[in-house]
């Protein structure tokens, strides 16, 4: 019996969809993959998964992520988006899946012109040549504008059943989805938050007074109101903006940052993350505390506990609507 032939296709929006259909329709088997950082995340590819009947793999990549994002070697696009890098990672990953899951090549739904900076023949090239998926990375959506891969020189693909699409024109996409029955589908990259200009912002004055951030705290950049403390030792401070902010805050401390919250009134959660938090910060968080809650700019004096995880007691710390002005002066806000 001969060998079952596989593939691999990076799972996003539409245009992977379509091309795993194409690829689906000439017999081979083809398993989904989607990888997830704080930035961008795999939720709407489960259900994209089960329409296509096909195995999934989520991996979380952010380990080697945050160190190609602060230094990209084609740098970013509008914002803080290193579109090349980033498929260089993915690609340069799904490669290492070949032999694990026993498959033979990978797919995507790039489109040749579709974007400017990441999708232009170079750009293609570029991410085939520094992944080293050189011959193995089959796009079957502009794939006859393509030099002939692995897959197609082997007689595995046949060539004249893949496409030619081109450009920014979503046209040849949405007839190819009508054709295959194709009605619901998630947003092309699963919104990375790196494209968004707030995120992008608020990200890169964070790392600014903190060039080696961690995955909670890239976690904790997405909720919140953020301060940054000038002339100490970079403290930073987080304020929920909601309820619902509360839990997501929380979830992203580490065991030596302090939690803040008013005493007896309702009101937002803070957390302080630096090293040898001193009175003057707490204060400040304290402040910060009072300032987002209705109720406590009712009263002249308020009570704000702060605790760190593991601290056996809480600290009470007591400010009056005269000194939050005072006290906020100094933050800056992210």
């Amino acid at each position: 019996m001969s060998e079952r032939i596989k593939a691999i296709a990076l799972l996003s929006g539409l245009d992977s969809i379509l091309a795993v259909k194409l690829i689906q329709e000439q017999g081979i088997e083809v398993i989904g993959v989607s990888f997830t950082t704080p930035f961008f995340g795999s939720d709407n590819v489960y259900r994209t998964a089960e329409q296509l009947g096909i195995p999934l793999h989520v991996v979380d990549i952010t380990a080697d992520y945050i160190p190609m994002l602060l230094h990209p070697r084609y740098g970013y696009g509008k914002n803080m988006n290193p579109c090349i890098d980033c498929h260089i990672l993915m690609v340069k990953k799904a490669l290492e899946l070949l032999k694990p899951l026993g498959a033979h090549f990978v797919i995507t739904g790039e489109v040749l012109g579709e974007r400017p900076m990441s999708q232009n023949q170079g750009a293609l090239r570029i991410v085939e040549r520094d992944s080293g998926a050189e011959g193995l990375l089959l796009r079957p959506l502009s794939a006859k504008l393509l030099p002939p891969t692995i897959p197609e020189q082997k007689g595995w693909v046949d060539r004249e059943k893949l496409l030619d699409i081109r450009g920014r024109s979503r046209k040849p996409q949405m007839a190819l989805a009508e054709k295959f029955g194709i009605t619901e589908y998630p947003t092309p990259g699963g919104g990375c938050l790196l494209t968004d200009p707030g995120y992008a912002q608020r990200l890169k004055r964070y790392l600014s007074f903190n060039p080696t951030p961690e995955k909670e705290e890239l976690e904790l950049l997405k909720y919140g109101r953020h301060f940054h403390v000038a002339n100490t030792n970079n403290a930073w401070i987080v304020v929920s903006r909601k309820k619902e902010e509360n839990e997501l805050i929380i979830a992203n401390m580490h065991p030596s940052d302090y939690l803040l919250h008013l005493r007896d009134l309702p009101g937002p959660r803070t957390v302080i993350k630096g090293k040898n938090i001193g009175n003057e910060v707490l204060r400040q968080a304290a402040a910060l505390t009072s300032r987002y809650s209705r109720k406590a700019r009712e009263r002249e004096m308020v009570t704000v506990v702060a605790k760190k995880p593991a601290d056996k007691q809480a600290q009470e710390i007591v400010v009056s609507q005269a000194e939050i002005q005072n006290l906020l002066a100094e933050l800056k806000p992210l």
